[in-house]
């Protein structure tokens, strides 16, 4: 007999590896898509597509089928712009609160939360699931407090024993299938546009394994849990110098400082705020850059046999993929 899943942010870079994976394990999966979703990451695949949205909740009752055995919630905004802040909670926040209440309703067996390694806030030394939250409540950088609410709405939900959840804390993630991701910088490089290196570093993991970890949450993780997934430490310096070794491109040799990034990105939304276009870089995606997240995946590797992917192979399988794809030149 097959398990049953309900999946949200199936269209997503995460969300369509979690789908395929689902299925070849003999899952039946009912995926929640928005009308206006490019359904292109999914063709092909032999799933039940719902038309729905987060934010409504009636559509989720709609979609979602009679005690699922998993919920994986992969769907977020993960934009880093200011101007989508109002959209962005309601997503987020309101978002996971109609989904857990549906997933009771529904008499769900067991919750996926996809969170993020940003709910910890920026912190110096390494990240474990034991660190505490740092940063006001009020943070000004909307995806990571929109992140920390949500999850505080799924802790909750255990705590009050309506809700059987697992929390995966995903750090920076790479690999096939990424077409808007660290795919943009790829892209740069290849094009011989990249305008400079951010002088942060961060912890990179590999779609596929956070997408096997997710299944593993299911199967064995711990109630109200939650699991880092991070991956190889790296500077986005050297990220940058394994793409431009193996386009054969020429890549710059040291990092741009970190006033000159946020100088560069004030300038971008002092002008974003006049057209109405989203620049290329903003104030919080600055923020993020000029940091160095780094994080310790021990107890998803013990508890979850959460695996890294080399640094190197993992940049080769997610070229090799675009290339096959006709997304570089």
């Amino acid at each position: 007999m097959s398990h049953t899943a309900f999946l949200t942010g199936a269209t997503g870079f995460l969300g369509a590896e979690l789908a395929h994976q689902l299925l070849d394990a003999g899952w039946k999966v009912t995926a929640l898509v928005r009308a206006s979703s490019d359904l292109s990451p999914l063709e092909g695949l032999p799933l039940d597509l719902r038309t729905g949205d987060l934010t409504d909740a009636a559509s989720l009752r709609a979609a979602m089928p009679e005690q699922p055995d998993a919920v994986f919630h992969v769907g977020a905004s993960t934009s880093i712009w200011s101007r989508e802040k109002a959209l962005q909670t309601r997503i987020n926040v309101d978002g996971t609160q109609n989904l857990i209440d549906v997933a009771v309703a529904a008499g769900a067996q067991r919750f996926i939360h996809t969170s993020s390694f940003v709910v910890w806030g920026f912190q110096s030394g390494t990240l474990t699931e034991a660190t505490p939250w740092t940063g006001p409540e009020d943070e000004w950088i909307n995806y990571l407090r929109t992140k920390r609410v949500a999850e505080r709405l799924i802790k909750q939900a255990v705590d009050d024993g309506r809700l059987d959840a697992v929390i995966c804390n995903p750090g920076h993630i790479l690999g096939p299938g990424d077409r808007y991701n660290w795919s943009r910088m790829i892209r740069l490089v290849n094009s011989g546009k990249l305008p400079g290196v951010p002088p942060g570093s961060g912890a990179f993991a590999d779609v596929r394994e956070v997408a096997r970890a997710h299944l593993a949450a299911w199967e064995r993780g711990r109630a109200g849990e939650n699991y880092l997934l991070g991956g190889p430490v790296l500077s986005f310096l050297e990220l940058i110098g394994i793409m431009g070794e193996l386009l054969n491109k020429p890549v710059p040799a040291k990092a741009s400082p970190a006033w000159q990034l946020t100088l560069a990105a004030r300038l971008g939304a002092a002008l974003a705020a006049r057209t109405g276009k989203a620049p290329d870089l903003t104030p919080e995606g600055a923020a993020m850059v000029i940091r160095h997240m780094h994080a310790d995946s021990s107890k998803a590797q013990q508890e979850l046999g959460y695996r890294y992917t080399p640094p190197r192979q993992l940049l080769e399988d997610t070229c090799r993929w675009m290339q096959a794809q006709g997304l570089l030149a």
